[in-house]
């Protein structure tokens, strides 16, 4: 096993074990994935303020989310798919997650269903909506999450259409994979993960699956799937899912200043600036340089997080400085699952927060809650 000091160490081995249409699924953006590249690219353009000769000891990163205490203001994202870069992959990185002291959200696209992750952990887990044309469905899932003891909703507003990825149609994505010849050598290459697949039954969509009219298997899935996003979704949705709720609200997707003034008018909890990891509007701005303008305008009546390109404990330093009260990571956690199951979320975690605390010391602070945009060069703020 090699030694992982950090996230691309995680990506790097991922990379060898899961198929090839799993792994490009995490890892990849919509059309030429410029908007992807520049989540993670724009955050190395930010420098540091290095302060000497500060007291660094007494060193805290927690914090509170939606007035939970986390280890570190981060979260797990919701992440389609999460099943199948790692057998029961969802339960795994939720175990992870509590273990750490820091949210889980479970993706309404998942592999493991909301009452097998309840089945799993022992403390409450988010859960993340999307806005589909079934609304008695809709409903059921709600019900479901609230008797599952989902302790927050995550509604994601930037998938009314699919953003077109092109790795995604060429590899002919679907779960359980297609076992066409390409795919059936690829898969042959891996056998770790097939092992890991072999040994469960969670193949399929947990959440859907049995429980969405008219979809008893995954031939009838597909076609479920693709009438179901709403092109109609609108902030009288949004009211009627926080009604619906009536728990703490989160809103996904925000990019844009007037519609994080709407997000804050609705009453919601928290709004996350996030342009899907890249994989929606190509072209559309990263989520760290979108982040700054709507903290300042909207920070004072909403939690504002960001998610997008967080590849380490600076990145989450970064957002922090910007106006974030919290971050959420994807891909970085797909990676650890990837290469290593539960312990690769665990060493992703762990990474994370080591270099998140080494930073801040270093920049001559004690306390993730005091820090603002005063620990970067003003030069590249």
């Amino acid at each position: 096993m090699p030694t992982i000091t950090c996230i691309e160490d995680l990506r790097v081995l991922a990379q060898r074990r899961v198929p090839r249409m799993f792994y490009d699924y995490a890892d990849s953006g919509s059309w030429t994935e410029s908007t992807y590249r520049a989540n993670e690219s724009d955050f190395q353009r930010i420098k540091f303020r290095q302060r000497v000769a500060v007291n660094m000891t007494g060193r805290s990163t927690r914090t509170e989310m939606v007035g939970q205490e986390v280890a570190m203001p981060v979260a797990l994202a919701p992440t389609g798919l999460t099943g199948m870069q790692h057998a029961d992959g969802e339960i795994l990185a939720a175990r992870a997650a509590e273990k750490f002291g820091i949210p889980f959200t479970l993706s309404t696209m998942s592999i493991c269903s909301i009452e097998d992750v309840a089945a799993h952990t022992s403390k409450p887990f988010w859960f993340q909506l999307y806005m589909l044309r079934d609304r008695d469905f809709i409903v059921r899932l709600i019900e479901r999450a609230r008797a599952a003891r989902c302790s927050a909703l995550m509604l994601t507003l930037d998938l009314q259409i699919l953003g077109q990825r092109h790795k995604d149609i060429k590899n002919g994505l679907s779960a359980p994979p297609k076992l066409n010849l390409v795919n059936l050598m690829n898969l042959a290459t891996r056998p770790r993960w097939c092992l890991g697949m072999l040994g469960t039954r969670r193949r399929s969509f947990g959440n859907i699956v049995g429980h969405a009219k008219g979809v008893r298997d995954l031939s009838s899935l597909s076609s479920w799937t693709a009438e179901q996003f709403d092109p109609t979704l609108s902030w009288a949705d949004v009211e009627w899912v926080k009604k619906l709720w009536g728990g703490k609200l989160i809103l996904k997707g925000i990019m844009d200043v007037e519609d994080a003034r709407l997000a804050a008018d609705s009453g919601a909890d928290a709004l996350i600036v996030s342009n899907h990891g890249g994989r929606q509007l190509d072209g559309a701005s990263s989520s760290i340089c979108a982040l700054p303008e709507i903290a300042q305008e909207v920070g004072s009546r909403i939690e504002v997080w960001m998610d997008g390109g967080i590849r380490s404990g600076q990145d989450v330093l970064k957002a922090v400085a910007f106006g974030a009260r919290g971050t959420l990571i994807g891909r970085s956690f797909l990676y650890g699952l990837g290469a290593m199951g539960e312990a690769g979320v665990t060493r992703c975690l762990q990474i994370i927060h080591k270099e998140l605390d080494t930073t801040m010391a270093l920049c001559g602070h004690t306390d993730i809650r005091r820090v603002d945009e005063r620990i970067l060069l003003p030069g590249t703020r």
